[in-house]
């Protein structure tokens, strides 16, 4: 089939083909996108059952965050060298078989190989998921595939942290791992059956280029996961990752501009104004969401006392939010330009910040729910016609690299907002706390008559009170702070360009 046209291919596909591909892509996105966030709940758990500090116990997130941030842009050379189909199924493979070894951990070293592992065989599965849509969808079809795709990416990490602790706490922290078990068996059946084979690309490897890239990489998602725990640019660790990052970037640029080779990293992905623009977006996308999946968990469960269940089904709203938003979008692109599709969905997204920016310790579960769900809708209606329109233009032949560099920057933004807002809520409850403190007076009044009636502990009782206080105007900072980055994006709207899909010589696919 190598002589097809990438229509002809499409054409030449059954409808069950066609189903089976996308749902066992589908499992093998969820699947990923799931164990980012389903883990964090049961920490305190493993943490126990390993005898492991909780200094330690960074590295059982780290070493994954790491491993999948470095094979992330190598996922694409991978596929164009081996084929696309070769990669999934030992990508597959090797993280079901790791999300295994991760459940039998006996000891912390056996957890962190084994989370080492599962986020090097991981990390392909987002981007190559991504380039299959794409490629068995013709283009007036891709943004009903991303929507597809975008439910698995987001719906994941929504959905993680209620399930992780809802198994945690009915079973074992163990199963957390093991529930990946039999969605990598179903998902390797279906992709060893169906899917069909892509072109290979041959030639040299770049190891400059790919060293360099992921010392970068690498350095600057070690500077913002330890940072928080080693206070910043007071760590001489932290000034070392600054150091390399910044050094290994700078080394990547001018090799990939320079060199008389294919680089790692090709420069034709940059010059497509849709993709370059669509990384942008990816990236003010990634802090946006994440930061706020971030913050919501500790909020409601430190702030609010809300158990972890509860928490769980007053955060699940945000996914119906996403569900809803991929149904419309579905129906409106190719009918309204997807530049205003993209705009509106910033707004919502800034609306239900400008909520969350207003949260109290005294409101109801109403709140939570009508953001979430505000929220889910705005990231929804951008993400989708975003995926669909940042590939739009862009060349067959560069389709796997540049579905590799999307999610490398959407994860570098992730990292990056969850680091910005975790050290600003940090400093800011210490900050407020002493301004709060300051307006507290002995004189008589309501609070010196609350005080004496309550005893020899009011005051620690008064200090707790003022913490609560302090957390939420934090909190609320950090809200409004994402708030007026996603106004600042809505603009940029105007850079990209309606998509006219490329022609190109490149099939879809091979036999």
């Amino acid at each position: 089939m190598s002589g097809q046209s990438g229509t002809s291919a499409i054409s030449a596909m059954s409808r069950s083909e066609h189903a089976w591909i996308t749902l066992s892509v589908m499992l093998a996105s969820i699947m990923q996108a799931l164990d980012n966030t389903i883990a964090n709940v049961a920490l305190p758990h493993i943490q126990g059952s390993l005898s492991a500090t909780q200094d330690q116990m960074t590295w059982v997130l780290t070493s994954y965050i790491i491993a999948a941030a470095i094979m992330t842009p190598l996922s694409g050379w991978l596929a164009g060298r081996f084929g696309r189909r070769r990669v999934f199924l030992l990508s597959i493979t090797g993280f079901t078989l790791a999300s295994a070894l991760c459940g039998l951990a006996q000891t912390l070293p056996e957890m962190v190989f084994a989370r080492l592992f599962q986020g090097l065989c991981g990390a392909a599965l987002i981007p190559m998921s991504q380039a299959v849509l794409l490629d068995i969808n013709p283009p007036e079809k891709h943004a009903r595939a991303m929507a597809l795709w975008i439910m698995g990416v987001t719906i994941g990490p929504i959905l993680g942290p209620a399930l992780g602790g809802w198994l945690t706490e009915n079973y074992n922290w163990r199963w957390v791992f093991y529930l990946n078990v039999p969605v990598g068996i179903f998902a390797y059946l279906g992709i060893q059956a169906f899917m069909r084979e892509t072109p290979l690309r041959l030639g040299r490897f770049d190891w400059t280029g790919f060293l360099s890239l992921s010392l970068a990489v690498g350095s600057l998602q070690m500077l913002l996961d330890r940072g928080p725990l080693l206070d910043w640019f007071s760590a001489r660790e932290i000034q070392i990752e600054a150091v390399l990052a910044m050094a290994a970037f700078y080394c990547f640029v001018v090799h990939v501009l320079t060199t008389d080779a294919i680089p790692f990293v090709r420069p034709a992905l940059f010059l497509d104004r849709n993709f370059l623009t669509g990384n942008v977006f990816i990236f003010i996308v990634g802090i946006v969401l994440f930061a706020t999946l971030a913050l919501l968990p500790p909020l409601l469960q430190e702030e609010l006392g809300y158990p972890v269940v509860l928490t769980g089904v007053v955060t699940a709203p945000r996914g119906v939010g996403t569900l809803l938003a991929m149904f419309l979008v579905g129906r409106m692109m190719g009918k309204i330009d997807s530049r205003l599709i993209i705009a509106c969905g910033f707004l919502l997204t800034a609306l239900s910040l400008y909520e969350m920016s207003h949260f109290s310790l005294i409101m109801g579960t109403d709140r939570v729910v009508y953001s979430g769900l505000v929220q889910g809708l705005g990231t929804g209606l951008v993400y989708v016609p975003l995926a669909a329109i940042s590939f739009a233009t862009l060349s067959l032949d560069l389709r796997n690299e540049g579905t590799a560099i999307f999610s490398l920057i959407r994860n570098i933004g992730s990292s990056l907002g969850i680091s910005a807002v975790e050290a600003m809520l940090t400093h800011n409850r210490q900050v407020l706390h002493a301004q709060l403190a300051e307006a507290l007076t002995p004189y008589p009044g309501v609070l010196q008559g609350s005080l004496a009636a309550q005893g020899s502990g009011s005051l620690l009782r008064l200090n707790l009170e003022v913490n609560h206080q302090a957390a939420m105007i934090a909190y609320n900072n950090d809200f409004y702070l994402m708030l007026w980055l996603t106004l600042l994006a809505v603009p940029l709207v105007v850079l990209l360009r309606r998509a006219v899909p490329v022609k190109t010589t490149e099939p879809l696919v091979l036999e």
